[in-house]
């Protein structure tokens, strides 16, 4: 399973980042194997610089399951790692009812 992050300047988008949301998804949907071919996180700033204290990081996650349609998810937190974790979640109970 191929896992790729994009993020807007303003939002990590480190190797180390990467590593993470890498390690998370492996952990979360390695049980599916090769029936996920990628899963794509899109990290953006909900806010600008006029959100400081509120929600302001957007996630959002597709992935391509194979011989099937993309299965998109967002959340929203304060911080990149909160927001992929909780985009995550949503991701696993939405491929369930697909598998």
């Amino acid at each position: 399973m191929q896992v790729l992050l994009n993020s807007e300047t303003r939002i990590d988008g480190s190797q180390a980042m990467s590593d993470h949301l890498e390690s998370i998804v492996a952990e979360v949907l390695g049980h599916y194997g090769a029936r996920i071919a990628q899963v794509e996180a899109r990290l953006t700033d909900s806010c600008g610089a006029a959100g400081i204290g509120r929600d302001e990081v957007n996630c959002t996650l597709e992935a391509r399951p194979v011989g099937r349609g993309s299965v998109v998810v967002k959340d929203r937190a304060k911080t990149a790692h909160q927001a992929m974790h909780s985009a995550l979640l949503k991701l696993v109970r939405a491929l369930a009812k697909g598998f």
